[in-house]
């Protein structure tokens, strides 16, 4: 493997991570400009699709209203793969994502087991996802307890 190769595996991983950053500080006009203009995402529970996205303006409405009702928004990414070639890439990426929020007066936190499976693409010298799929595979629900310090 070539330093270039180690380059784009470095760049691709910073992309899927910042783009998790971004969604945990509810940033979601920067993260929407981590996808090239007209890229799709879409969103599986199973066999169903529950959300289909077509380009920065579509994504980045429907990640406002999604984390608008969480207090605390965490994801935590562990291992990846990727296939480059050239300006193209696909990758696999597990996530555990955290969201915890009011329900009914109660604090209630939300795990999920998402996989993403990713189309790159390099534009202007920097990656991009032109299409994402997440996998959300598994979820957990619960109250979180309260914590005196």
């Amino acid at each position: 493997m070539n330093i270039k190769a180690l380059e784009d595996i470095t760049s691709l991983k910073e992309l899927v991570d910042m783009i998790s950053i971004l969604a945990d500080k509810k940033d979601v006009h920067t993260q929407a400009q981590l996808f090239s203009e007209n890229a799709t995402s879409e969103t599986f529970v199973g066999d169903t699709a529950i959300l289909k996205l077509k380009g920065r303006k579509e994504m980045e409405e429907a990640f406002r209203d999604f984390l608008k009702d969480f207090d605390t928004v965490y994801h935590l990414n562990g291992q990846q793969t990727v296939t480059i070639n050239g300006d193209n890439a696909t990758g696999t990426s597990y996530c555990l994502v955290t969201l915890i929020g009011t329900e009914n007066g109660k604090k209630m936190k939300t795990t999920i087991g998402v996989i993403y499976h990713d189309d790159f693409v390099r534009e202007n010298n920097r990656w991009l996802i032109a299409r994402r799929i997440g996998n959300f595979d598994w979820q957990e629900k619960r109250e979180v307890n309260h914590i005196d310090y």
